[in-house]
């Protein structure tokens, strides 16, 4: 299932967060008609060279996409990502490269285990949410299937040379070899306004994409974030220390390119990279970060931002919060187990510099963060595992393609 998601361990977050971090990397969407597949749950929605999708099929998946606090509208997501599905399916099936039992039920455990769970827990997890054990198994067989075509189809092509490796490790491990410039634009997510904020935030992805000038105007209107009245301008920053999840996309933009939506946990965010820059100079790659939390009751109050403002003027360093506030909560994590939207302020931050841009309650509760320090390791250190990630970007371009020449040569038809 690796080829489908990538694992992040964040503990304390809520099981739909985990579930969502556990599968940042779903596939995409078709067209709506979700009444009609209340009226009859079973006939046929769209038809992928003679495979049927049902409209139950339509209701499952967007009810799973919504447990995972996928953004963007899900019955069009929900329909394109069975579309695909059936044509992985298919193919695998022609090439003798179907998911077996062990290996599914492998995959199952493993996306369950993301979420901290056994899979028969994440099945009763998923049925209090009314998704059929089915709907997850089906989910994980294709992804399955479709990991072993890619394999056997493209590894040849996908192998990286030591050479490619060199420069991964030059570019990304160094936090003056090359540098970002980015902005942001984050939206709050609540029950009240999920669906909403979901919808603009991706008409905003869209929109705003190669407008530089439109995504300040959108983020001074639309953030969230104290960076809102800068335009969402975050400055220049080093590479490394970018969040890896977000590192991971900025790399794949070009200047004025903006991201699809990100989720950051109790929000939902677009990145846009301003420009980009290489100095040559490689330094070591920060592996972990050490930062303290505090709750201040009242959400982004006046009153609140007050003490916040009162209590980060009493500090000169993270080790003052245990005089200052003993009922704050400090820890080291590898960079990967920060939740997001902790990774993304602390990103901004040098050591002993303070944050008060997030909140917690559903809005309820103000959450300062101040950065304790980074932790470090040489580059060289990590060879294979910038290889792997190198071989799957590679992989997953192939896989674009050939899912692109899969559509253009299917036959697929649509209940009106």
């Amino acid at each position: 299932m690796s080829d489908r998601a990538t694992p992040l361990h964040r503990p304390g977050r809520s099981f739909r967060a985990i579930a969502f971090a556990a599968c940042a990397g779903l596939a995409t969407a078709v067209l709506p008609g979700l009444a009609q597949a209340q009226q009859s749950p079973f006939t046929p929605a769209i038809t992928v060279n003679d495979r049927i999708i049902t409209y139950y099929e339509i209701e499952q998946r967007q009810r799973f996409l919504e447990l995972l606090n996928a953004p963007g509208n899900l019955d069009e997501r929900s329909r394109e990502a069975l579309i695909d599905e059936r044509l992985q399916t298919e193919v695998g099936s022609r090439l003798g490269l179907n998911a077996g039992i062990d290996e599914v039920e492998a995959g199952m455990a493993e996306f369950a285990a993301r979420a901290n769970l056994e899979t028969e827990q994440f099945i009763q997890a998923l049925a209090q949410e009314g998704i059929a054990a089915e709907t997850f198994r089906d989910f994980v067989a294709a992804g399955v299937t479709w990991r072993n075509v890619l394999r056997a189809r493209f590894a040849q092509r996908a192998q990286v040379s030591e050479e490619e490796v060199d420069r991964a490790l030059t570019l990304s491990a160094s936090a003056e070899g090359a540098r970002v410039l980015l902005a942001e634009l984050i939206i709050p997510i609540n029950p009240q306004n999920r669906d909403e904020a979901r919808q603009r935030i991706t008409n905003l992805s869209e929109s705003l994409d190669g407008d530089i000038g439109g995504f300040s105007a959108a983020a001074r209107r639309f953030s969230a974030a104290p960076t809102a009245r800068a335009g969402g301008s975050l400055g220049w920053r080093p590479l490394s220390a970018i969040p890896p999840q977000l590192r991971a996309l900025v790399l794949t933009l070009a200047p004025g390119d903006v991201t699809e939506p990100v989720p950051l946990g109790p929000a939902i965010a677009i990145f846009q990279l301003r420009d980009f820059e290489e100095t040559g100079f490689v330094s070591p790659v920060v592996t972990a970060v050490e930062y303290a939390t505090v709750s201040i009751p009242g959400g982004r109050t006046d009153r609140s931002l007050a003490e916040a403002a009162a209590l980060r003027d009493e500090l000169d360093t993270c080790d003052d919060l245990y005089g200052v506030r003993p009922d704050h909560t400090r820890q080291s994590l590898l960079i990967e187990e920060v939740p997001a939207d902790i990774s993304v302020e602390l990103a901004k931050l040098d050591d002993n510099e303070v944050s008060t841009a997030l909140t917690r309650q559903g809005g309820q509760s103000l959450l300062f963060v101040m950065l304790c320090g980074r932790s470090t390791e040489l580059p060289e250190g990590g060879r294979e595992e910038v290889r792997q990630a190198l071989f799957q970007q590679r992989l997953e371009s192939y896989a674009e393609g050939f899912l692109a020449e899969l559509r253009a040569e299917a036959i697929i038809t649509e209940d009106e």
